[in-house]
């Protein structure tokens, strides 16, 4: 029913995550509505990204050049690292402005299921870091699943060894601000109570 070059477009935008064949077609003919100057500008700035975006040498950020802008902000604290699993989480983390340190990326979680080990994962280049620096504290900050779970564990029982001197701490997980007890499911609630404080 569409075009050739129509329907290339809707395919290639439904490999989008989260874009379904609907909203495919829905954006393809945004896209041929809009202005040929807005429709090349959006060529034009994915095409850029793709031939100027890599990763940081040091952290595996996204960065344009050879190291990412937290690596080069010399106000930075060294000696804190934090740990995600992929550069997108570095995002929210930095829009709460609680944390000055520096980050590690490594690219995923540990999952055997699917084949994903360590070697797979930047997390030997974490070792190296931890090795080579003075850091004092590493914060493993991957995601609450059970890869991000397992692969916090990893590193925490690896840098026991390799670096006791090094504080290795997790995000505190619990109960979000403004929820009901009522709508928690039970390890929620469960890691809430073990991650309890006083007042």
């Amino acid at each position: 029913m569409l075009a050739p070059p129509v329907q290339r477009l809707v395919t290639e935008l439904g490999r989008l995550p989260g874009i379904g064949q609907r909203t495919a077609q829905r954006l393809a003919f945004h896209i041929l509505r809009a202005s040929p100057e807005e429709a090349l500008a959006l060529a034009d700035a994915i095409r850029e990204v793709k031939e100027k975006i890599g990763l940081c040498e040091v952290c595996f950020n996204l960065a344009e050049g050879p190291r990412c802008v937290i690596c080069e902000d010399a106000r930075r604290d060294q000696s804190l690292i934090c740990v995600v699993e992929e550069p997108g989480d570095v995002i929210p983390i930095e829009r709460t402005h609680e944390f000055r340190g520096r980050y590690h990326v490594l690219g995923g979680a540990l999952s055997p299921i699917d084949g994903v080990e360590p070697d797979d994962l930047r997390i030997a280049e974490l070792y190296e870091r931890v090795a080579a620096g003075d850091v004092r504290e590493v914060v493993v900050a991957t995601n609450p699943t059970t890869t991000g779970e397992a692969t916090a564990l990893h590193i925490a029982d690896e840098l026991r060894t390799r670096a006791p001197d090094v504080a290795v701490t997790r995000l505190a997980s619990g109960l979000p601000v403004g929820a009901d007890l009522e709508y928690a499911d039970e390890v929620t609630l469960g890691k809430a109570f073990a991650g309890r404080r006083a007042l």
